[in-house]
């Protein structure tokens, strides 16, 4: 693996670290059940200035067995997918058999509706007066404004090149630090941020109702999956952008927002 990679994915221990190796503390007899964690318009700056709060802290536990290896593991596996993405990301760039897919499953099309599903499952609970259905779509959208923090500060960091900003038959190896585009927000590669948002909404509509209608995680899961796969088709993401997105995703959503 390219020196660039190893020095890029340095970063990416820590991030994925703070996320994945995450083991709730126990509630107290006074804490609410996880599903119930108190969420409301006005609850939603010191919520996610305490979710930020123990993202970015939380590499301190490293040292502690239970949290570095769920870390090392996620990790592990992107590297694996990293190293992998100079013969798969070509594949789909140079190919026209998913032409149609990604039609109907357009960066547009995907990126409105990772903004329509918390908004609609919130006007559906207006209208039905469902608390549970408003605090959902109030979950969803702290986990969106979470993913969009992480998500900017990971993109400035590695600046990795999109697999469509390479000429098909270019060296899609040497892909880290080289999108010098623009800054703050910048529009680099890792991690997918169409995919971890499509995680976060998928997971805590999941937690949430899964227990109720066993369909509701295949049909999430699902359509998220399909959000991380048109990132790939459309070359827009490599393989190992999607998987940390859709880890991170969960991860952000279950640990950090439901705290579950």
């Amino acid at each position: 693996m390219q020196l660039k990679t190893a020095l890029a994915l340095i970063p990416t221990l820590a991030l994925a670290a703070s996320l994945f190796g995450q083991v709730p503390d126990p509630p107290s007899a006074d804490s609410p059940a996880p599903t119930d964690r108190p969420v409301s318009w006005t609850k939603l700056v010191p919520n996610l200035a305490s979710d930020q709060k123990q993202i970015w802290t939380f590499p301190r536990k490293l040292g502690q067995k239970k949290y570095l290896i769920p870390a090392a593991a996620i990790v592990g596996v992107t590297a694996g997918l990293v190293a992998l993405d100079p013969v798969t990301a070509p594949a789909f760039r140079r190919t026209s058999s998913f032409d149609g897919f990604n039609h109907v499953f357009s960066g547009k099309a995907t990126d409105i509706g990772n903004i329509v599903a918390p908004l609609s499952l919130y006007a559906a609970g207006l209208i039905r007066k469902d608390s549970k259905m408003q605090s959902t779509a109030l979950l969803a959208g702290e986990a969106i404004a979470n993913d969009e923090i992480l998500t900017t500060v990971m993109k400035d960091v590695d600046r990795r090149l999109r697999p469509a900003d390479i000429a098909p038959h270019g060296d899609f190896s040497d892909s880290w630090f080289q999108d010098n585009k623009r800054y703050l927000r910048s529009n680099g590669s890792f991690p997918s941020g169409h995919t971890i948002v499509a995680f976060s909404v998928a997971t805590v509509v999941s937690r949430r109702y899964g227990s109720q209608h066993r369909w509701i995680p295949y049909v999430a899961y699902g359509s998220a999956a399909l959000v991380g796969f048109s990132r790939m088709t459309l070359s827009s993401h490599f393989p190992s952008d999607v998987f940390m997105g859709a880890a991170l995703g969960y991860s952000i959503s279950r640990f950090t927002v439901l705290r579950q």
